[in-house]
């Protein structure tokens, strides 16, 4: 029996060999098969393996070439943030003043002061709708007797730069609820939907029948044409920051109304908007105006606070890492990259949260040629991504006691926990799998530049991965 388990001992770690040596082998000829595809023809792939748990290499196809990742770059911001902030990290927004209440009067200036939240007025959790924010507001100013304000009330967005959006997003994207831009206020995840009346048959014009918020400020016209029957959502809306007056176009499907989304060119004016209504329905009269504050406005604020009203604060970082993930949302990266150096007491900015994020998995390993970002999202063509670093990020991760929460905010794709990322003419996926004989897994598989439809190079991609199975 001693010898059993002796001669057991000894092959054990040549068979694991083996069964490693098998699996590289299958991997690559995949690897081969799919490099040789036609709809690789004009294509660059990278495909990047490690065992998780001895960091070993199983695969390395292209995995030091940078590459676009679209949005499976959100594991590098998500992973940044955890270690960061926590997973109990909670955004602050701040409702003070700088006078004081003198028989139910404030004789003073109100602030509603961000500082990057990306769910304030966000109808994904209970705490953060916009009915439930400018109640919370309306209420705060009850409870100090306050039925008048002598004064202005500002929504101040001084923490975060001007610029809401990173320089290398594209002038197709900008406009649409992807491309919306951070704030250090921000309002219903920067959004409107933008309701159509089609035609009834094809090259019919569109018309726009209203929006939901009622926008405060933007007019948006509509180019919109009827398209074929199915033919789907192929409407775009372009309305910049800032700007109030925009235009649709592109076509949608005959029929019933439609509805497409699009960027809120400017949430805080549409948040003062709303809350200068809320406080009307309250019977809370303002003899100023609501105004709102820019990086370029830090001069106006009139004193300090006096008065500290209420602290609104968001859910903690792990519920919004979860929807960042999971639904892929790209303001929550581009807010959470300018939130690292604001908790730093910088200002918060894109290029700020790009030295920072790049700073960060430097001193961790990553070689900073091998990480090239933009954005904290991914959604810019510009970010240049190698897969081996994706797979760094992903192999830290794994190590640090926040990895429950990340994981599980990954999303399942080909029954594998993995990132997804698209965008015009790219597909990646980054993520972990443990094999049947429970071998686990950490890699990235990126394609650029493919041809023909991208559901079928995702399904040739799936062929890959399941050799990990």
């Amino acid at each position: 029996m001693k010898k059993l388990i002796i001669l057991i001992g000894v092959l054990l770690p040549f068979l694991r060999y083996a069964a490693a040596q098998d699996v590289a082998a299958k991997l690559q000829k995949a690897v081969q098969q799919l490099q040789g595809d036609t709809q690789m023809q004009h294509a660059l792939l990278g495909f990047y393996v490690v065992n998780t748990k001895t960091g070993e290499v199983v695969c390395n196809y292209n995995g030091g070439i940078g590459m676009a990742p679209a949005s499976s770059q959100k594991v590098v911001t998500a992973a940044a943030a955890f270690d960061l902030l926590g997973t109990g990290f909670r955004y602050a927004t701040l409702l003070a003043g700088t006078g004081a209440v003198q028989e139910g009067v404030y004789n003073g200036d109100i602030y509603l002061v961000g500082q990057g939240d990306p769910t304030f007025g966000s109808s994904r959790f209970a705490i953060t709708g916009r009915k439930e924010v400018l109640q919370k507001i309306t209420s705060a100013l009850q409870r100090m007797g306050i039925t008048a304000v002598n004064g202005n009330i500002y929504l101040d967005n001084t923490g975060f730069s001007y610029q809401p959006l990173p320089g290398g997003w594209i002038w197709d994207d900008i406009g649409n609820y992807y491309g919306a831009g951070s704030w250090a206020l921000n309002w219903n995840e920067n959004v409107y939907n933008l309701h159509l009346k089609p035609g009834k048959k094809e090259g019919d014009k569109v018309t726009i029948s209203g929006t939901t918020p009622e926008l405060e400020i933007a007019v948006v016209n509509s180019l919109v044409k009827t398209g074929r029957p199915g033919s789907g959502d192929n409407g775009y809306i372009y309305l910049p920051p800032y700007s109030v007056m925009g235009f649709a176009e592109g076509t949608v499907p005959p029929g019933g109304n439609f509805t497409i989304s699009g960027a809120l060119p400017n949430p805080a004016y549409q948040l003062g908007g709303e809350l200068q209504k809320a406080l009307e329905q309250e019977n809370i009269t303002v003899s100023g105006s609501v105004q709102t504050l820019s990086e370029l406005d830090k001069d106006k604020r009139k004193g300090a606070f006096t008065t500290v009203f209420d602290t609104l604060y968001s859910p903690t970082l792990d519920s919004m890492v979860y929807w960042f993930l999971q639904k892929s949302i790209n303001l929550y990266g581009e807010a959470l990259l300018k939130t690292l150096p604001f908790q730093q007491g910088q200002t918060g900015s894109t290029d700020n949260g790009v030295k920072l994020v790049k700073a960060f998995w430097k001193e961790r390993g990553i070689d900073a040629a091998a990480l090239k970002i933009t954005d904290g999202s991914g959604l810019s063509p510009q970010n240049r991504v190698a897969p081996q670093a994706l797979v760094s990020v992903l192999q830290y991760a794994a190590q640090k006691p926040w990895f429950n929460s990340f994981y599980a905010a990954l999303p399942l794709y080909n029954n594998m926990k993995m990132k997804s990322g698209t965008i015009g003419g790219c597909k990646a996926f980054a993520g972990y799998h443990t094999a049947k004989n429970g071998t686990p897994y950490t890699f990235s598989i990126i394609i650029n530049n493919y041809d023909g439809s991208t559901s079928a190079v995702v399904q040739k991609m799936y062929r890959l991965l399941d050799e990990l199975k």
